[in-house]
């Protein structure tokens, strides 16, 4: 069974993600200056504390491209050996779709990354891949687990899976490696994803529970 938002949340984020590629590509004028600062501020922070920026730059890989796609396949794969088709179905979709897309935007769109940043990328930036990654693989953790915790278990999983996407998406902001608009991007990708996914996996049988409070046994055809 996987748990599954409203329609309307995908459909929001997926609005949400359009109009800010729109206005990244367009090269709106409050959003650039939006980065600008912010961005700035997180540079005088990390020119002042180079021991975090050392150790951001190992933390922020946990949710770069090889692992987000070894851990993928390997839980995809389990999972489908257990005969849990949907969420082997949901964690495959994800897994190659999330990827592909913020990959597909990186070429399309240009956007340079921060200049002098301390990590050194040369690819385009918008959305950022780790953040697409990290809240992708946080939020469809939510969508697997939910039907099968208690209340006080859903809220610690959201916190963690929150606090998971959010931890990332900085670590791409302190380091220079993204804009901000880059990493709300990454955000946007995934809400938009991950609940899309994982209705077209209910679509291999069964059916899924809302993420509403429901009990777990309570099944929405």
């Amino acid at each position: 069974m996987i748990a599954r938002p409203p329609l309307a949340v995908p459909l929001l984020a997926l609005v949400g993600f359009l109009v800010l590629l729109a206005l990244t590509a367009g090269g709106w004028a409050p959003l650039e200056r939006f980065d600008d600062a912010l961005s700035d501020g997180f540079r005088g922070y990390g020119d002042a504390s180079p021991t975090l920026v050392d150790v951001l730059r190992v933390a922020t890989d946990v949710a770069a491209t090889v692992p987000f796609v070894v851990a993928g396949l390997v839980i995809s794969i389990a999972l489908a050996t257990l005969s849990q088709r949907q969420p082997a179905a949901l964690c495959a979709l994800v897994t190659v779709t999330v990827p592909v897309l913020w990959g597909l935007m990186h070429w399309l769109v240009h956007h340079p990354r921060p200049v002098d940043g301390f990590v050194v990328v040369d690819s385009n930036g918008f959305p950022s891949g780790h953040t697409s990654n990290a809240a992708a693989a946080a939020l469809a953790a939510v969508l697997l687990l939910w039907p099968h915790l208690a209340r006080v278990g859903r809220v610690v999983t959201v916190v963690l899976a929150v606090a998971f996407g959010v931890f990332v998406g900085l670590t791409r902001l302190a380091l220079l490696a993204h804009w901000p608009a880059d990493v709300l991007g990454g955000w946007l990708l995934a809400l938009a994803v991950v609940p899309l996914a994982a209705r077209a996996a209910t679509r291999w049988g069964g059916g899924a529970e809302r993420v509403s409070g429901r009990r777990a046994d309570q099944v929405v055809r």
